[in-house]
């Protein structure tokens, strides 16, 4: 299974924010960090606020900022929420598969998919930045200034 690139981005948004500490980067700032058109970090950035994971505030002074709810967010529900909860493989496309009606494959991958998001959903945004990793974060997240 492969994810969707807004799927990615959303993870490593919440992830980014999860060791911002006291700073509040723009989705400009962070577009720019993880090199990635703004106007694409911009629609994942307004799910993940609509969500509830993340607050942004315009103007001055304002920025992005990961709520309670983010950093104990589950990563299987972030998943789920972005990938939507479609088949793996489309069975009934343009031209269904002729074995539809007796096929066993469907199921055993809904089953895969499922297993995948279970193994997920206990682990938290919190746990996937907690050390080593944080510290790597913080230093591929800091810019040419050397601010976060």
């Amino acid at each position: 299974m492969r994810l969707l690139r807004s799927t990615d981005l959303a993870l490593r948004v919440l992830m980014r924010l999860a060791v911002a500490g006291e700073s509040s980067p723009t989705t400009r700032d962070v577009a720019a960090g993880m090199d990635v058109p703004y106007t694409h970090l911009a629609k994942v950035v307004a799910e993940l606020q609509h969500m509830g994971l993340l607050a942004a505030r315009r103007g001055r002074g304002g920025g992005l900022t990961l709520t309670e709810r983010g950093r104990t967010a589950s990563v299987g529900a972030v998943v789920r929420a972005f990938e939507g909860d479609g088949d793996v493989v489309d069975c009934e496309g343009p031209t269904p598969c002729p074995l539809n009606s007796a096929c066993r494959l469907r199921g055993a991958l809904r089953r895969a998919q499922e297993a995948f998001f279970a193994s997920l959903d206990p682990i938290t945004v919190a746990d996937i930045v907690a050390e080593p990793t944080g510290a790597l974060l913080l230093g591929i997240s800091r810019g040419p200034s050397g601010s976060v």
